[in-house]
């Protein structure tokens, strides 16, 4: 299956991984899926606060 997005490593402690993990199952997703939902939560209260964060899909996409 085909993707266009970036995969990434992350580095956790193994207590919050087990927490985060744990949150994701409860909300009936998987880790990756559940980390994307709080990374989008994120930069949305960030934007909220902040405004809108410039993207150049030049750079982004590498054209």
């Amino acid at each position: 299956m085909a993707t266009n997005k970036i995969q990434t490593g992350i580095r956790f402690d193994p207590e919050l991984l087990y927490k985060i993990t744990y949150v994701a199952k409860d909300n009936m997703r998987s880790l990756n899926a559940q980390l994307e939902y709080l990374a989008q939560q994120c930069v949305k209260e960030y934007e909220t606060a902040n405004g809108s964060i410039p993207v150049n899909d030049e750079v982004l996409y590498k054209k």
